[in-house]
């Protein structure tokens, strides 16, 4: 229905004005996804325990859609096994100048420069406070643009002290290449210092909350070894792998509009590969210490079983929900448990 039918009328317009409609539908019109979209699968052998959750299917939706904290509920209710909000950062943002997100059709993909735009802390704390509590939410901090480079850290710390109370797990967002003078992000002897920080203001409070690193696809080896080392050493609970990337190697899309583009994060099936070639390599590295969350390029039951093979412990959509829409979460989890049924018992 939605590949066939939704789709093709959608993808004729403005990508970010088509991601307000959507929002303002689901919110006020969530009641007719019953009538367009298969009944969400619930099933025990889909449950899956990870840095202490109990998450219902291990099918999320990733950071960037639902910045604002505005339709968790809804998209709950599509059949996620949980969503992370944000990026949130501790003043709100209009982001980069728009047009600011691109479709490249030809390769499934996105590009996009939106620049950590949200309605600030305070907005996403109040919309929190309308949870339900039947999905895990997680919540992805991150500094506003503006911010100096000596402020960073009082940015993350702000961020996840106002959400401790309200989401489930965080994770830190230090490889977005849509924010400006982002370089020491992604200096380790930096994220040292600042997972340091926000895991003291966590070890103060009666209840912890797990915290992850999300990082770059673009990481070479040694860099992903010092990534490996900085988790062993730290004893935070796990990455997200990964975020979009800079890299435009590979395309269909022609180099004339990529250039009529220009800068931003290239999400959706360009990355696939590399992503799940990442996951490999640090759950191999780490003899699988910690969990990870796969992201890059899940357009199908077969990508995302590729990267829980590949290591992953749960995955997200993001670029495949937009292309593939919400069956795609019943179509892994169908798999998932047709897997199930042919191990032993």
């Amino acid at each position: 229905m939605y590949k066939s039918l939704i789709r093709p009328i959608l993808f004729k317009f403005d990508p970010e004005d088509v991601h307000h409609f959507t929002f303002s539908v689901l919110k006020n019109f969530g009641f007719l996804t019953k009538l367009f979209f298969p009944k969400p699968i619930e099933d025990k052998r889909l449950e899956r325990e990870v840095f202490g959750l109990k998450f219902k299917n291990p099918v999320g939706l990733a950071a960037g859609f639902d910045k604002n904290a505005t339709l968790y509920n809804e998209l709950g209710d599509l059949g996620f096994g949980f969503v992370e909000i944000g990026t949130v950062t501790p003043k709100a943002q209009a982001g980069n100048p728009r047009k600011r997100l691109f479709r490249l059709i030809e390769d499934g993909g996105i590009i996009n420069r939106m620049g950590f735009n949200n309605e600030g802390l305070e907005t996403a704390i109040e919309k929190l406070k309308s949870n339900k509590g039947k999905i895990i939410i997680g919540g992805n901090i991150g500094k506003n643009t503006d911010t100096l480079p000596e402020n960073y850290t009082k940015d993350y710390l702000e961020c996840f002290e106002g959400l401790h109370p309200y989401v489930d797990y965080f994770v830190l967002n230090v490889s977005c290449p849509n924010v400006g003078s982002h370089a020491k992000l992604e200096d380790v002897e930096y994220l040292r210092e600042l997972i340091t920080e926000v895991k003291k203001i966590n070890q103060s409070k009666s209840v912890q909350k797990p915290i992850l690193l999300k990082i770059a696809p673009d990481l070479n080896h040694n860099q992903l070894d010092e990534i490996v080392e900085l988790i062993t050493e730290t004893k935070i609970d796990g990455v997200v792998v990964s975020n979009t990337s800079v890299n435009r190697q590979g395309l269909k899309t022609s180099p004339e509009v990529l250039s009529q583009i220009g800068n931003g994060g290239l999400s959706g099936k360009p990355i696939r590969e590399r992503s799940t070639k990442m996951i490999k390599y640090l759950s191999d590295k780490s003899n699988r210490a910690f969990p990870i969350i796969g992201v890059g390029g899940i357009h199908s039951a077969k990508d995302a079983i590729e990267k829980l093979d590949a290591g992953a412990s749960l995955v997200q959509l993001y670029t495949g929900f937009i292309y593939d829409g919400p069956e795609l979460i019943n179509e892994i989890n169908k798999e998932l448990l047709k897997r199930a049924s042919r191990l032993p018992r």
